[in-house]
């Protein structure tokens, strides 16, 4: 089952994020309550994490078994090409933080299991070392949950994702947190298992979502989810990056997945579905196609404003992703996902 108005929404939340991580003297940082939302945008990442979830449900729900080794050699012609590449073209421009136990670490997208690693080479990837746990779960959770319908995962999903909003909350308020370029941080926003539950309570959106399907029009809801998403980033002042705004994203994601009106409608359009599949292109290389820009915009000596700036790399990281997804991640997918091991 293929949700192609999904897709899309990959890109929003990956444009939000690419705009966190720029200049906060840009345009949208001059309006306090844009300014609010764009400041808490790296919640797109916890939308990723329960929208794979939710995406690895609805790919597999009809299959009785999944094969492990199958199963993650696609998981991994999936995302490891794009991520290697990150690195690379990260290393053009900061090779000077480059080390062989560095090297390792990241290769095998180990660098978020040991606080203090995970900002050191193209940080976006920190949340490969998530998407690998989650890969590797995923198999067990539906040979052994999902499949034989198991009603205790549900009791297990939901209890560990209130206990982790308990912790993080707490642990975040309290003389053990460090705050931001710290250890107790990078411990509390990338350490793997902080983020097991987000990926757990997709898969339950994802089980309710296939037997309870039922399309209509549910333009008005999803757009008063997306409102609400929103206002709660603005005026409500809690920690979201673990998953608490699942509350909100599982609804929409659910209801946009399940609605035929003219939202669902517009997001299907085949460039923005494009623009979707190359959102993990535009993830996982905007840190270093903006170094490698401002590089360019140094030697050449242009003198522009920030906003310039930051249009000009939009278009260029837009661009770039794009061919990346179509020349090296397509291919190199198709050609791992035939590799057999005997």
């Amino acid at each position: 089952m293929k949700i192609s108005q999904i897709t899309f929404t990959r890109f929003l939340a990956a444009i939000a994020i690419v705009i966190s991580h720029f200049n906060k003297d840009m345009f949208v940082y001059k309006t306090d309550y844009i300014a609010d939302i764009f400041l808490k945008a790296n919640v797109g990442v916890s939308y990723f994490f329960i929208l794979s979830g939710f995406i690895m449900i609805v790919a597999y729900h009809k299959k009785e078994k999944i094969g492990y080794f199958e199963y993650y050699k696609n998981r991994f012609a999936r995302i490891y090409a794009l991520y290697v590449l990150g690195l690379l073209l990260y290393l053009v421009t900061r090779y000077s933080n480059f080390s062989v136990g560095k090297g390792f670490l990241y290769l095998f997208g180990l660098q978020s299991w040991i606080p203090g690693k995970a900002m050191i080479l193209n940080f976006p990837g920190w949340s490969i070392s998530v998407e690998f746990l989650f890969y590797l779960i995923f198999p067990l959770l539906y040979n052994y949950y999902y499949s034989k319908k198991n009603k205790s995962i549900w009791v297990i999903g939901i209890v560990l994702w209130i206990v982790t909003q308990v912790f993080s909350h707490l642990y975040a308020a309290s003389p053990s947190y460090k705050g931001p370029h710290t250890e107790s941080h990078e411990f509390l926003y990338y350490f793997p298992v902080m983020h097991i539950s987000e990926f757990l309570v997709g898969n339950l959106a994802g089980l309710f979502f296939v037997n309870h399907f039922k399309q209509k029009n549910y333009d008005v809801p999803v757009i008063l989810i997306f409102a609400a998403i929103m206002l709660a980033l603005i005026f409500v002042p809690l920690f979201y990056h673990n998953g608490l705004m699942a509350v909100l994203f599982i609804p929409l994601i659910i209801l946009l997945s399940w609605n035929n009106g003219l939202v669902s409608r517009l997001f299907s359009l085949k460039p923005l579905e494009y623009l979707g599949e190359a959102s993990y292109a535009v993830y996982i290389t905007h840190i270093p196609v903006l170094y490698i820009l401002r590089e360019v915009l140094k030697w050449q000596d242009y003198q522009l404003n920030i906003n310039s700036v930051f249009w000009i790399y939009l278009v260029a990281l837009i661009i770039t992703s794009m061919l990346f997804y179509q020349f090296i991640e397509k291919p190199l997918r198709d050609l791992l996902k035939k590799v057999n091991i005997r």
